[in-house]
C-alpha cells in the first residue's frame, strides 16, 4: 500500500507488518524517515517534522539521512550515483515530479540533461528499489557508478552483520560478526555472481533464529556486483549496492539512451532470522520465481554415471533404470554435442554429435517420454573452446585484450555476449535446438570467470561487464517466451550464479557441485537464509564420494539430505544393486508425497548443522514435515527432542509414521524426539493436523 501526504512530499509504503517512509524537503533533499514496524501516515509526517540534527564541525548534515546520496555537494558517504560529462562530475539534481502507479512510487529528478527516477515498490513486506537514468542532453554522460539503492538503518548499538561466503564446492557458508566502524565490502569482480559471496546481507542487534528485529537486503544482478555496509561516525548504518565492483566506469550513455539498474530488495522482520527468511521465501515464490506454484519434478542427471563417454543406447539404458525408481525428468549432461569427447573441444557447436546421436536428440527424447519422463539437456552457451567450429570461424567473438595472451580456464574462453552478432548466433542455435526435439528442461551452465574482459574496437569497452549480463537475461527471456514449456536451471560450476535476477528467469538453481550429503547440510543451511527450497536442486550421488572427500554415507542419509530441496539423483544407476534401486524407489515415492510441503511450505530451521542433531521443518496448511540428521553421537548420549514451530498450540497432530497423537502445545514447548541412532543417520517425520 502506498500513501501520500497532503502536501505531496511525504510518502509511506506499507506491507502486512512493516512500513517504509521518505520525505522531500523544500530544498529538494530526499530524506529517509523510517524503515521498520508498520506505522500510519500521520506518524511519518511527525517524523518529517522533527528538527534536523545540530551542526557539528567537519560533518555533513546530509550524511546518514539521505535516501539516495549522490556525488557532489556537502556529502562524504559513499555515493550511490557518480556521473561524469564533458563539463563536470557529480550531481546537483532538482525535483521534477512524483508518480504513483498502483503500489509503485516514482520520484523524478533532473540535472543538466539527465533524468533520474527513483523507484520504490512494496511487495508483501519486501521493498523493491531501483533507479532509471536517461540522458536527454546533447552530449554523452558516463555513469561511473549507478547503484540501485542506499538503505538506512535506525540508530542502534551493537549491530551484527550476516552474509554468505565460500568457494567452489563450499558455497553459501553463513557467517555472523560484529559490525565495526568503517565499511565492510563484499562482491564479485568475476563477471558473474560468484561462488565467494551471494549478494545478500542481514543486520541485527540481538536477534535469534525466531525472535528479534532483522534487516535484510538482496541484489537482483547476475554479473559483477558490490554491496558496501558502512557504520558511519554517528553510529548510523547504511547499505549501498548495485551492479559493478569499482567506480572505473559502468556505462557511457549516448544522447537518448537509458539505463535501468537491477532491483535491490530489502525487508524488515521482527521474527528473527527465521522470520526474515520466510518473508524472503514467500516474496520469491509470489513475485520472482516463474511458475512457483508448480512443484519441480524429481530429476536424474547422467553426468556422474558417464561423464563424456555417452551414447544414445547407453543413455536409454540409464533412462529405463531412472524411470523404474520413479524419476520424472531425465537429463543428458555434457558430451552430447559437437566434438565434445572431453572438455577440450566442442563448446559453441550446439548440434548433436552425429556419431553418438545419428538422428539427433529426438529419438532419445521420444524414448524418455515413452517411459513417462520429461527430457532435458545441458548447455553452456556463453563459452567456447578454441577447438570448435565456432571459434575457428569467429575468433574475434571472445572477450580478449589485444596483444595479450587469451587466458583459458577449463580449456575455454568467454564469448562476448555484449556483441549483437553473438547474441543472434546463440538465439538461432538454441532456438533451433529446442525446436528440433521435444526438450522440456535446460541446465544452463557457466564454468569460468571473466579474465580478459576486453572488446577491441569498441569505443567504451567497459560496457561489456553490464551488457553481457543484460544480454544473458534478455536471451533467457526470449527463449522462455518462444518455448514456454521448457524449464531452465541456472548453474555456474555449482552455486556461482545464484541471485534474484537469474532466479526470476529460471525454475531452479544448482546449489553446489558438492553432493556430499553431510557437506550439503551446511551449504543448504546458508542457502535457506535467503532462497526457498522450491529452487534448491539437490542430488543423491554415489558413496563413497570419490569426487571430493571419499566419505561413506548410507542411501538413507543421502536421500534425506537431498529431500530438503528439489530432489535429484546423480549416481551411476547402472552400478546400483537391486536392493539399492528398490530402496531408492521408496525414497522417491516418499518425496513425492511430501514435495508440496517441502517446496511450497514455510521453512523453520529447528537446529543448525553444527554437529550432533540438526533439523528443518516445513509447514503448509495442516501438513508438517520434519527432516532430521544425526551427524555424530557419543555412546549413551540421548537425541535431544526437537521443538517444532508454526503449529496451532490448541490442535492435535497425528504422526503419520507411528499413528501417535500429539498436542500442538507439547510439540511447541517440549518437542518431538526423532528415532535416530549412530553416526550419519537421518529421518523424515510427517505430521497432519486432525
Amino acid at each position: 500500500m502506498l500513501e501520500i501526504a497532503a502536501d505531496g512530499r511525504t510518502w509511506l509504503l506499507s506491507g502486512p507488518t512493516s512500513s517504509y517512509a521518505l520525505r522531500l524537503t523544500e530544498d529538494d533533499t530526499l530524506l529517509h524517515l523510517h524503515w521498520g514496524p508498520r506505522i500510519a501516515l500521520a506518524d511519518a509526517e511527525a517524523l518529517a517534522a522533527l528538527p534536523a540534527p545540530p551542526y557539528r564541525p567537519f560533518e555533513s548534515p546530509l550524511d546518514g539521512r539521505e535516501e539516495y546520496p549522490v556525488e557532489g555537494g556537502p556529502r562524504f558517504v559513499r555515493p550511490a550515483l557518480s556521473v561524469r560529462t564533458e563539463e563536470r562530475r557529480g550531481t546537483e539534481w532538482t525535483f521534477e515530479a512524483f508518480e504513483a502507479d498502483g503500489d509503485e512510487l516514482r520520484l523524478r529528478f533532473t540535472d543538466a540533461g539527465l533524468r533520474i527516477t527513483l523507484h520504490h515498490r512494496m511487495r508483501g513486506d519486501v521493498v523493491e528499489r531501483w533507479v532509471t537514468i536517461a540522458n536527454d542532453g546533447p552530449t554523452p554522460a558516463e555513469l561511473l557508478r549507478a547503484d540501485s539503492a542506499t538503505w538506512t538503518l535506525p540508530e542502534r548499538e551493537g549491530w551484527h552483520l550476516s552474509h554468505l561466503h565460500g568457494r567452489w564446492a563450499a558455497e553459501s557458508r553463513l557467517v555472523r560478526s560484529e559490525l565495526t566502524y568503517g565499511e565492510k565490502v563484499i562482491g564479485s569482480r568475476r563477471g558473474h555472481t560468484g561462488h565467494q559471496y551471494l549478494p545478500w546481507v542481514a543486520l541485527d542487534t540481538d536477534a535469534t533464529e525466531e525472535s528479534g528485529e532483522v534487516y535484510g537486503c538482496a541484489l537482483a544482478w547476475s554479473g559483477t556486483w558490490r554491496i558496501a555496509v558502512a557504520q558511519l561516525p554517528d553510529a548510523r548504518v547504511q547499505i549501498t549496492g548495485g551492479a559493478g565492483y569499482d567506480d572505473s566506469g559502468l556505462l557511457l550513455l549516448a544522447p537518448g539512451e537509458t539505463y535501468t539498474t537491477p532491483v535491490f530488495a530489502g525487508l524488515w522482520s521482527d521474527g528473527g532470522h527465521g522470520g526474515a527468511s520466510r518473508i524472503w521465501h514467500a516474496y520469491q515464490r509470489a513475485h520472482v520465481i516463474p511458475d512457483a506454484d508448480r512443484d519441480r519434478p524429481v530429476l536424474y542427471n547422467s553426468w556422474e554415471a558417464t561423464e563424456f563417454d555417452i551414447s544414445e543406447e547407453q543413455q536409454g539404458a540409464l533412462a529405463r533404470r531412472a524411470a523404474a525408481i520413479g524419476v520424472e525428468l531425465f537429463v543428458v549432461d555434457d558430451g552430447w554435442f559437437g566434438a565434445r569427447t572431453s572438455d577440450r573441444a566442442g563448446l559453441g557447436d550446439w548440434r548433436p554429435n552425429p556419431d553418438r546421436f545419428p538422428s539427433g536428440l529426438k529419438p532419445l527424447a521420444d524414448y524418455v517420454h515413452a517411459l513417462g519422463m520429461q527430457f532435458g539437456i545441458w548447455v553452456e552457451p556463453e563459452m567456447v573452446n578454441p577447438d570448435s567450429d565456432l571459434y575457428r570461424a569467429h575468433p574475434d567473438w571472445v572477450q580478449y585484450q589485444p596483444g595479450r595472451k587469451r587466458t583459458e580456464f577449463r580449456n575455454q574462453l568467454v564469448l562476448n555476449l555484449a556483441r549483437e552478432d553473438v547474441q543472434e548466433y546463440l538465439w538461432e542455435q538454441l532456438d533451433a535446438l529446442l525446436t528440433s526435439a521435444p526438450i522440456d528442461y535446460v541446465k544452463w551452465d557457466f564454468n569460468r570467470c571473466f579474465t580478459d574482459a576486453g572488446w577491441p574496437g569498441e569505443p567504451y569497452p567497459q560496457r561489456l561487464w553490464v551488457d553481457h549480463v543484460r544480454a544473458f537475461h534478455s536471451l533467457l527471456d526470449r527463449l522462455r517466451a518462444a518455448h514456454p514449456h521448457v524449464a531452465f536451471e541456472s548453474c555456474s560450476g555449482g552455486g556461482g550464479r545464484i541471485d534474484l535476477g537469474v532466479m526470476s528467469r529460471t525454475d531452479q538453481v544448482w546449489t553446489s557441485d558438492n553432493t556430499d550429503p553431510l557437506d550439503r547440510l551446511t551449504i543448504q543451511h546458508g542457502f535457506s537464509q535467503i532462497h526457498p527450497a522450491r529452487v534448491m536442486a539437490a542430488w543423491v550421488t554415489d558413496s563413497p564420494n570419490v569426487m571430493l572427500n571419499g566419505r561413506v554415507s548410507s542411501l538413507r542419509f543421502r536421500f534425506v539430505s537431498a529431500m530438503a530441496g528439489v530432489l535429484g539423483v546423480g549416481g551411476d544407476l547402472a552400478r546400483w544393486t537391486e536392493e539399492q534401486l528398490a530402496e531408492a524407489g521408496d525414497w522417491v515415492a516418499l518425496y513425492k508425497e511430501i514435495r508440496p510441503v517441502v517446496q511450497r511450505g514455510d521453512l523453520y530451521r529447528l537446529r543448525p548443522p553444527t554437529g550432533g542433531l540438526s533439523a528443518v521443518q516445513y509447514v503448509l496448511g495442516d501438513e508438517t514435515v520434519v527432516l532430521a540428521w544425526l551427524q555424530a553421537q557419543h555412546y549413551g548420549e540421548p537425541v535431544a527432542p526437537l521443538r517444532l514451530r508454526g503449529l496451532d498450540p490448541a490442535a492435535t497432530y497425528e504422526c503419520r509414521e507411528t499413528g501417535e497423537l500429539h498436542r500442538g502445545a507439547v510439540l511447541l514447548h517440549h518437542g518431538l524426539r526423532p528415532a535416530l541412532r549412530g553416526d550419519l543417520d537421518a529421518t523424515v517425520i510427517r505430521l497432519r493436523r486432525r
